[in-house]
């Protein structure tokens, strides 16, 4: 109307133009850094190039079939899965059973548990590598050194030199860097449950273990749900820099994964385009895993 309020349609059209100002620098950004650099990756898959020199040549799906028939990728992919599995198996099954003590049980001192726990997570994952690479060192380590102490002399090992143990070293330092985050993250959400599901349990005669199953776990599986998905791809890149800071892929390729071994292939090999093809498969691998994960642990969310 003449001299009236705008018409809906141009407030519409106005708010529009405001959002799209403010969303443009971030997609801007997102796509600058994330999706050409992701498509650079995918077309220098297809090429051999040293990553130096201006020789590039197409070799098309020559490097996926090198792929098939390099056995220090194939041992880099176990050592990936192998890590994935027990790792995420541990800290999320530890995380659990240490938010349902810390909620349910009356513990003195909860508040400095809480925090000793969480430490590790404020830490860079380079000083945690250094903790750790001093905790397992043979001569002066301090696991070697309480192992002497303690008269135990017989179950010292070179922790990080040993191919039979290095990946169980990795695993540890991962899993102590990981669980005091995700254990305050299910604390806050079991700390949200209604007593009363817990009282009228109890008055049933459910067990603190039934009630755990029957009761926390249910009602907290969302977020379950999600921190599983974000666990699973956080530790691809965390056991990336443990393997660089620790141990470098050795003894003898012992602990490699596919982002080290993409690394040492694409920018110390000098086989950029090979090492471009390793990160297509950990870009499909990391994509399947969460499909996967996200099938898997589907289910009808549960309110009260």
């Amino acid at each position: 109307m003449p001299g009236g309020e705008p018409s809906r349609p141009a407030r519409r059209r106005g708010n529009g133009g405001f959002v799209l100002a403010c969303l443009l620098p971030a997609l801007v950004l997102f796509v600058a850094f994330m999706v050409v650099p992701t498509v650079n990756v995918f077309r220098m898959s297809f090429y051999t190039w040293s990553g130096f020199s201006p020789d590039m040549r197409f070799v098309g799906l020559d490097n996926f079939t090198r792929l098939l028939d390099d056995q220090q990728f194939v041992r880099a992919f176990q050592n990936t899965v192998a890590l994935l599995v027990v790792v995420t198996v541990v800290t999320m099954g530890m995380g659990l059973f240490l938010a349902a003590i810390m909620t349910r049980q009356r513990l003195r001192g909860r508040g400095v548990y809480r925090f000793v726990l969480y430490i590790p997570n404020v830490l860079s994952v380079v000083v945690i590598a250094a903790i750790f690479s001093a905790v397992f060192d043979q001569q002066n380590g301090l696991l070697n050194g309480t192992l002497r102490l303690l008269s135990l002399d017989g179950l010292q090992q070179v922790w990080l030199g040993d191919q039979q143990l290095v990946l169980w070293s990795l695993a540890i330092a991962m899993v102590w860097q990981s669980l005091g985050y995700y254990m305050v993250l299910y604390m806050s959400s079991m700390a949200s449950i209604p007593e009363e599901l817990y009282e009228a349990s109890g008055i049933d005669g459910a067990s603190a273990t039934r009630q755990f199953f029957a009761i926390t776990l249910p009602l907290i599986w969302q977020n379950l749900r999600t921190t599983l998905t974000f666990f699973v791809m956080s530790a691809v890149n965390l056991s990336f820099v443990l393997v660089r800071a620790m141990t470098g892929g050795g003894p003898d390729g012992s602990s490699e994964v596919l982002l080290s071994y993409m690394y040492k292939q694409a920018y110390t090999n000098s086989s950029y385009g090979y090492g471009m093809a390793i990160g297509v498969v950990i870009f499909a691998f990391s994509f399947f895993v969460s499909l996967l994960v996200s099938r898997a642990t589907r289910r009808e969310p549960l309110q009260f």
